[in-house]
């Protein structure tokens, strides 16, 4: 028997195999219909799916074979891999030098026929073999070779999707704790900054009332511009708040919502007068929904219709319909000065903002929409905009249809 030489670039290629993360794992329905494909086509008893480590060859899949792993020195497999380019085939392992006192050969295993095809990867290196073996001498046709061959490269094609999929996996997860951590600072931020902005507007007020400010035009001028300041501060912080918490929105808090109890609603709370003329469309009698998540919704995209609308009276109109009895369809439709198609694409990204400044002069955060959005999608939805300047803009949006507990 001869031991099996050592591979030539033997640490890369282990570094190699290492960054596969395969061996030890668990048995995997992909890699066994291979090594039962091999071990039809080739007539044998045995097929596996071997990979040389330091010191052992480890089975990623195995027919007609108990153990899981056997010594290196004893490996047929170790001695394939120092010719990557060409297949090892043994027709009788008992007339071979290389193997004639080898235990796998001797022993109970009886490892008689031989035949293995190395796995070379994409960096060069042979990692082991897809080989079948027999318990009497066996020689295969050109076309079971070739078939060997091909499956041999599939073996080759899991492994990378395999580790393709478990570094993606873990950019996943370092992007997940990225994000997690950069929403639990923008709360906190965010948190933090009202305490000292309601300082800042109590002691602004109370200047306001100081008889010496309050008779001085640039006194005045200055009061209102730090109150400016401070209300556009508070609804971006406001903002941040409300979009960093959307992701509490359920699924489970399902009730029959009236969508005209809604809208009207939503009039009363933005203090809407007959310049504002609102019209809901539905045949619905209700919908089934989040109740918290259709008014927050409605209430920015409708907010938004009057606030950076052009026309001395605002129309909005809303269309609500149920879709294949699975889904609601939503338009919010209004007479505004419609949207660049420039922003049209980007209008949902986090600070994008179409218009600087609303009807009342008021700067826009450019979060209104981005949190509409990730409350639509959170919940299982698409929102989407249909606009041409000078003709007023339609916002799109589906929500699922999930039938109410009570």
């Amino acid at each position: 028997m001869k031991i099996p030489e050592i591979y030539h670039s033997e640490r890369e290629r282990l570094a190699n195999l290492h960054s596969y993360s395969i061996l030890d794992t668990l048995p995997e329905e992909d890699f066994d219909a291979i090594t039962t494909l091999a071990a039809q086509i080739c007539g044998t008893s045995i097929a596996l799916i071997s990979l040389i480590d330091d010191k052992r060859q480890w089975f990623k899949s195995r027919v007609g074979l108990e153990v899981d792993e056997t010594p290196k020195e004893l490996a047929f497999c170790a001695h394939a891999i120092n010719t990557p380019m060409s297949p090892m085939v043994v027709p009788d392992a008992r007339l071979d030098a290389r193997f004639e006192n080898n235990p796998l050969v001797i022993g109970e295993t009886q490892v008689i026929f031989y035949a293995g095809i190395p796995l070379n990867t994409a960096e060069g290196f042979p990692l082991g073999t897809l080989c079948v073996i027999d318990h009497e001498p066996q020689e295969l046709s050109e076309q079971q070779m070739q078939a060997l061959q091909a499956l041999s490269r599939q073996v080759v094609k899991l492994l990378e999707l395999r580790r393709s999929e478990k570094r993606l996996e873990k950019v996943n997860k370092v992007l997940e704790q990225k994000n997690y951590d950069l929403q639990q600072f923008a709360k906190i931020a965010a948190h933090d900054l009202k305490a000292p902005l309601n300082n800042i507007e109590m002691i602004t007020n109370l200047l306001a009332e100081v008889t010496p400010v309050a008779n001085d035009k640039e006194g005045r001028k200055l009061i209102n511009m730090i109150r400016s300041a401070s209300g556009n501060l508070r609804n971006l912080v406001d903002g941040l708040l409300a979009y960093y918490q959307s992701d509490n929105i359920s699924q489970e808090m399902v009730a029959k919502v009236d969508l005209e109890v809604v809208v009207r609603n939503i009039r009363r709370l933005l203090s809407w007068n007959e310049r504002v003329q609102v019209r809901l469309h539905t045949a619905l009698e209700y919908v089934e929904l989040n109740e918290a998540l259709i008014q927050q919704i409605l209430l920015n995209l409708m907010s938004n219709a009057f606030k950076y609308n052009d026309k001395e009276v605002t129309e909005i109109d809303v269309l609500v319909n149920l879709r294949q009895d699975d889904f609601y369809r939503f338009c919010v439709k209004d007479n505004g000065p419609g949207i660049m198609p420039s922003f049209q694409e980007k209008i949902f990204e986090l600070f994008t903002i179409a218009t600087n400044f609303d009807r009342f002069g008021n700067k826009g955060n450019g979060l209104g929409l981005a949190t509409v959005q990730k409350l639509i999608n959170t919940y299982g939805g698409q929102i989407w905009v249909a606009s041409e300047v000078g003709e007023g803009a339609t916002f799109t949006f589906t929500l699922p249809k999930i039938p109410a507990s009570v």
